[in-house]
Parts: structure tokens; sequence; C-alpha cells
């Protein structure tokens, strides 16, 4: 299938590790350049260095906290100087800290909406002139499968990142006619860093090894094992390509079928 990225660029937000390394590497498999944004120097400049040896795709680190707007504005900037245009942007971010209602104050809730709502509005609003110039462009929000079904203990990350569906909706519809397409990824149960860190506080509280409590969870999800990186990085690709350019405005879980939700 001819997926029309060969020349693309994109920018790849949490691009150090997980999905969002796995998500610059398909892509820049598909030909594309790719700005790498993440806030670690040393296994940002690993991950970008990996890519290059595995693709012929252009791989290009940029240091960048996605909670502060003037970072955005400095990755989106760069991006543009080393590569002349703009096209593609994949909203990752790490999600926030656990924790219930009442464990929560006001600097959390403010860090929360910083690095997982307002890094997304404030990327599309930097990368859209670009798309718009160009006459094509595609955005992916990362967000969660707690979108559809909100998870006990996350109720920062519950919050947010329905904030961050309700905007791309509205979005996918204003950028419509500019032919830029917006989506949501809705990924559960993919074995990253991430969910090893949650899975780590529960094995810390129950006194048991966490592999033991990985393989007993992996056991209870309907396709019996976790979810890899990649496979979140292949719906990325169809999405930005070709074959899926009548769809926009979607919200597709990644999530092994794990969700009870219906839409």
């Amino acid at each position: 299938m001819e997926l029309g990225l060969e020349g693309r660029v994109a920018v790849v937000g949490g691009a150090s590790r997980g999905m969002g390394k796995a998500i610059a590497m398909a892509l820049a498999r598909e030909g594309c350049s790719v700005a790498m944004a993440a806030r670690g120097e040393e296994a940002l400049a690993a991950a970008a260095q990996q890519i290059r040896e595995a693709t012929a795709g252009r791989a290009l680190p940029i240091v960048c906290d996605m909670a502060d707007y003037e970072d955005i504005r400095r990755l989106i900037g760069e991006t543009v100087a080393a590569f002349g245009r703009l096209e593609i942007l994949v909203n990752n971010a790490g999600g926030p800290p656990t924790g219930t209602f009442l464990e929560h104050g006001e600097e959390a809730w403010q860090r929360a909406l910083a690095q997982n709502f307002l890094s997304a509005v404030r990327a599309a609003r930097e990368a859209l002139p670009h798309m718009r110039r160009q006459g094509w462009g595609r955005i992916i929000n990362i967000t969660s499968v707690a979108v559809k079904q909100p998870i006990d203990g996350l109720i920062l990350s519950n919050a947010v990142r329905l904030a961050v569906v309700g905007m791309a909706k509205t979005l996918s519809r204003e950028m419509a006619r500019d032919n830029i397409l917006v989506h949501n990824i809705c990924p559960g149960n993919i074995l990253t860093d991430r969910l090893r860190s949650l899975l780590g506080e529960r094995a810390a509280k129950d006194g048991r090894p966490i592999e033991a409590l990985i393989a007993a969870e992996a056991q209870g999800l309907p396709l019996g094992r976790f979810g890899r990186p990649e496979e979140v990085a292949n719906l990325v690709v169809f999405l930005c390509s070709e074959a899926a350019s009548y769809m926009t405005g979607t919200s597709i879980l990644v999530d092994g079928g794990s969700s009870t939700a219906v839409f």
C-alpha cells in the first residue's frame, strides 16, 4: 500500500522512549524527516541515533518540555528551520501522577493541564500555520483509554485527556477544508515505562514481584498479552497516510479489547 508519507516532516513528542520513540521510528521508516522532542537530552540523542541507523529518514533531537510554551515555540521553529516545513504533529507527553481527587492540590492540576492539555493546544497553534501553507496536515494526539473508560486512581489523566478529545473534535471540523486531519489515539495496556511504573506501585503495595504482576495482569486481558509501542505507532502511520484521507475527528482505542465501552 502506498502511504504517501515520503518526504513529509513530522514532530513527535515524548520521542526518547516508549510509544513516542516507536512512532518516530515508524514515520522515519516511511521516509519522513522527524523532529524528536523530549526532556532528557542523553536518551533523546541516543534514540535519534538509533533511528538514523535503522532508517533512511532524518532524525533531529530537540530537548523540549511540553509543559513549557516557550519550549514548544522553539521546537516548532527549529523543526521548520531545519527541514523547511512541517506537516505532521504527534502530541505525546508523559501522563500525570496517580492519586485521588483529595490527594491533588492546585499545583498538580495546573501541571497536568500544562503537560497533557495545553501542550496539545499550544503545539497545534504553532504548527497549524505551516500546515495551512502546505495545504496538508495531520495532528495526532496520544491520549489514553481513560477517555473512553475512566481509570480509578488516575483522576488527573481522566480529566485533562478528555479535554484534548473535545478540543480535537472541534479542531478537526474547523481545519477540514484546509486538508488538515485531526485524530486521537487512546492506548491502553501498552507495556511502556509508564505502565511498568504504575504496575510497580501496585506490586510494591501487594509485596509481589513486578514481573509476576505483569504476567497475571496479561492473563486477564482479552488477547492475553500487553500491547507493544510499535502497535500504536502502526496506527499513527496509517492515520497520517493518504490511505486514511477521508477520516478525521476520530478517537481510536488501541487496548487489545480491554475496554467495555461501546463507543
